[in-house]
């Protein structure tokens, strides 16, 4: 799925430089986008994902770990705590949704209790362990990506998964409004439908069942959201871009804020 030529933004490898940072599930996707983009700007970053991934080059820098289970948080808390010494930037990237199709009706309590596991706890954990460092140093960053879907919610198979993503944007004003005061900014992404490896794989599919080109799934995918104005899904390194704005100084009194990055998706203002 390659739907427009990318752009190359010129990075200040300096902008980052001295920043620790954390990025959860950061080794495909947007996930692997925000990484790659706060380490261009000399950022040391720090990611996790349930698998470690091949040709790792710093054991130091992953944590194998599963975010939708407490031990899991408390495991990559201590490496973060251990191994930076503290924290400047987190970015709460991992998430999403594995509950079958059917609606509503379809998800039981173990789909329910795993989409706020993994889409709500597992920022909230982090944050619970993470936060005393940077209230400490008086200064500190976190960006919870949250999605379109806690405004535009699908309830073929992601009812819970939207409604995980709208606590987390919920939580985070309340968490911004907090910490503000003590130098802490927190601010959520919502996404809409981005191109990643996992949405090709969909598009892959749709073309296969319905026997269609990959172009003409594409334009039904785009269709069931009530189509992307933009005429294209969004790319991961256009969410880091957005990302690394947010955690930068250049947007020193944004806090509380959520951004919409979907293309034009949602209809109203």
């Amino acid at each position: 799925m390659n739907t427009a030529n990318s752009k190359t933004i010129s990075v200040d490898p300096t902008e980052f430089a001295g920043k620790r940072v954390l990025v959860t599930g950061g080794t495909k996707g947007m996930g692997e986008a925000i990484v790659e983009r706060l380490r261009k700007g000399g950022a040391h970053v720090v990611t996790t994902a349930r698998h470690r991934p091949v040709g790792l080059a710093n054991d130091a820098d992953f944590v194998a770990a599963d975010l939708s289970t407490p031990e899991g948080s408390a495991t990559v808390a201590r490496h973060v705590l251990e191994h930076l010494g503290g924290i400047d930037i987190l970015v709460s990237n991992v998430g999403g949704s594995s509950a079958p199709g059917g609606g509503a009706l379809a998800l039981s309590d173990d789909d329910w209790q795993y989409a706020f596991e993994t889409n709500l706890f597992a920022a909230v954990r982090l944050d619970r362990v993470l936060l005393p460092s940077m209230v400490a140093q008086g200064s500190g960053v976190i960006v919870h990506i949250s999605s379109i879907q806690r405004r535009l919610p699908l309830f073929e198979a992601t009812l819970a998964y939207a409604a995980a993503k709208a606590a987390l944007s919920n939580y985070s004003k309340g968490l911004s409004n907090e910490f503000s005061p003590k130098g802490i900014r927190i601010n959520t992404v919502a996404p809409g439908f981005i191109e990643t490896t996992a949405a090709t794989e969909l598009i892959q599919r749709l073309a296969e069942t319905s026997g269609t080109s990959e172009a003409v799934a594409l334009t039904m995918l785009m269709d069931s959201l009530g189509g992307i104005p933009l005429g294209r899904p969004g790319r991961p390194e256009e969410v880091a871009e957005l990302v690394a704005f947010l955690v930068s100084e250049r947007s020193a009194s944004i806090t509380g804020s959520e951004y919409v990055i979907d293309g034009g998706t949602i209809p109203t203002v």
